[in-house]
């Protein structure tokens, strides 16, 4: 790349949440402990680590877009919505990365709303080391904790053209499979990169690792 890439934020949030049982963009963060006071949600915490990295963000919701509403505007992010999420969460990034071209970005760092922030450091390493490999052509940064893949990953506008040529029916999986020589894996010291949260016991487990704060550096 000539210069550096314009970032924007994306974070997938159209999903039902079915095995929770409630809106994971919903929950709290960090999750309530006796005596601890929560304020933030997983969808506003989130928001507020990307804002610090990104030159925008943008959430992707689905039928649940009407009531994030007020919480992605009160933390200064876009909302665009995906009309069809049944279509699966490869559509509902297509429609993120569409909208990171339509804002003039030439470069994403998405991640999935079912997880716990990333460390603002993190990012700030990604950010670095996708700078460091598109001097050397790559097209993309996957962070790595113990050997495991996670989010958010950041692609530049050859990887995002090649996310938006796919058929809906693709995965993201599918994606870098096939570009597999364009992608540089990053390790990164943070286990929240990996950590998903589907289940209330999946919740629960998160509670006995998160921090006593709503920051993490």
């Amino acid at each position: 790349m000539s210069r550096a890439p314009s970032f924007c934020g994306v974070i997938l949030a159209a999903g039902e949440s079915t095995r929770m049982g409630s809106d994971k963009a919903l929950l709290s963060w960090p999750p309530g402990k006796a005596g601890i006071a929560t304020n933030q949600t997983f969808l506003s915490a989130t928001i507020a680590t990307l804002n610090a990295i990104n030159d925008m963000v943008i959430v992707v919701g689905g039928k649940n877009a009407e009531y994030l509403k007020p919480i992605v505007y009160a933390a200064g992010a876009s909302l665009v919505q995906n009309r069809n999420p049944e279509l699966g969460q490869f559509s509902s990034l297509q429609i993120g990365l569409q909208e990171v071209l339509n804002q003039g970005r030439d470069a994403a760092m998405v991640t999935l709303v079912d997880r716990p922030p990333p460390r603002v450091n993190t990012l700030r390493a990604l950010h670095l080391a996708f700078e460091e490999a598109a001097l050397h052509g790559k097209w993309a940064v996957v962070p790595e904790y113990n050997g495991k893949h996670g989010h958010p990953f950041l692609i530049g506008r050859e990887m995002i053209s090649a996310f938006l040529k796919a058929d809906v029916t693709a995965t993201a999986r599918d994606i870098e499979h096939k570009n597999q020589g364009q992608i540089q894996y990053f390790p990164v010291d943070d286990p929240f990169v990996t950590f998903n949260v589907d289940t209330p016991q999946d919740y629960e487990a998160l509670a006995e690792n998160a921090p006593h704060g709503n920051s993490r550096e």
